[in-house]
């Protein structure tokens, strides 16, 4: 039989004339390796259109390169690798192109106190943009935390100290008799509200940088923030998580704070914009504090 070409109808001229600022596919699965671990991965991927006459790009010039990724560990060289592939492909066509990645980064992390631990998941967006201006490269980040509230604590102890003077109203005051009450069930007979609590983070890495810092950041933030989330446990370790909380109360106010400067003093980033969300166990509604520093991300 004899073989015919293909027709190619996307070289022909648009019917309408116009630019568009970005064409291309979203939701690609591609296994990615992030921090030594294979992940399932999504990405989205694409090219501005600014040749007004053309009617489309190759989309299929974007997906087989990203073959360039797979079962590689992901770095801002091999991203800007992808991204000069894209714009190679579409010479004429396009003068941008963008690539973001998205999973769970996944960290094993300790207990407190005892040997054990455990994997925590982390959701992460690696986008990055590559121009005439150069190349650009953004990283959120989702690190899960526990928050006590200050102003429950506060009450939680007013109704203790209250049920202290009644139960002991007639009684004599003895070092035995105050360690009893305090080991019964009668004397905590509040305890203050926490919430499981989010610190979403967007990152502007540094130019030169090229490992992503996954770790560096996560460590960060848990070390700022003071109450991470846990995975294995034993007794002791939820002890010394409650004892933690107790210890470290804070307004969603006060964890926004701590956060900004934490990652002031991050290497490798040259701007951030955090907003850390404390999902409240009192009121259907979330507590929302927002911090920026050196920030404006481009369109």
């Amino acid at each position: 039989m004899e073989k015919h070409s293909l027709e190619d109808i996307a070289a022909a001229p648009s019917a309408r004339l116009g630019t568009l600022s970005w064409v291309g596919m979203e939701g690609i699965a591609l296994p990615l390796q992030v921090a030594g671990q294979t992940i399932a991965g999504r990405a989205a991927a694409g090219v501005s259109l600014d040749d007004p006459t053309a009617r489309g790009i190759h989309m299929s010039r974007l997906y087989l390169s990203l073959a360039k990724l797979q079962g590689r560990e992901v770095s801002l060289s091999r991203m800007a690798a992808v991204l000069a592939s894209f714009l190679d492909t579409h010479q004429e066509l396009s003068n941008a192109a963008y690539l973001d990645l998205s999973g769970e980064a996944l960290l094993e992390r300790p207990a407190l106190i005892s040997p054990l631990s455990g994997w925590q998941a982390y959701p992460f967006a690696l986008r990055c943009r590559r121009d005439a201006e150069g190349l650009e490269a953004i990283l959120d980040l989702t690190v899960g935390y526990s928050s006590t509230c200050p102003c429950s604590a506060a009450l939680a102890r007013q109704l203790i100290q209250q049920a202290f003077d009644e139960d002991f109203i007639d009684m004599p005051v003895t070092r035995e008799g105050v360690r009893a009450w305090l080991g019964s069930e009668q004397s905590i007979l509040a305890t203050p509200h926490s919430q499981r609590s989010q610190a979403h983070l967007s990152v502007r890495l540094a130019e030169g940088l090229d490992e992503l810092p996954f770790a560096a950041l996560v460590e960060r933030v848990e070390k700022a923030l003071g109450t991470p989330l846990q995975t294995a446990v034993k007794r002791i370790d939820e002890q010394a998580f409650a004892l933690a909380n107790g210890q470290n109360l804070m307004f969603c106010e006060d964890a926004a704070r701590r956060l900004h400067a934490a990652l002031r003093d991050q290497p490798g980033i040259d701007g951030f914009a955090l907003r850390v969300v404390h999902a409240e166990s009192l009121h259907a509604h979330d507590a929302v504090a927002r911090s920026e520093w050196n920030w404006q991300e481009a369109g």
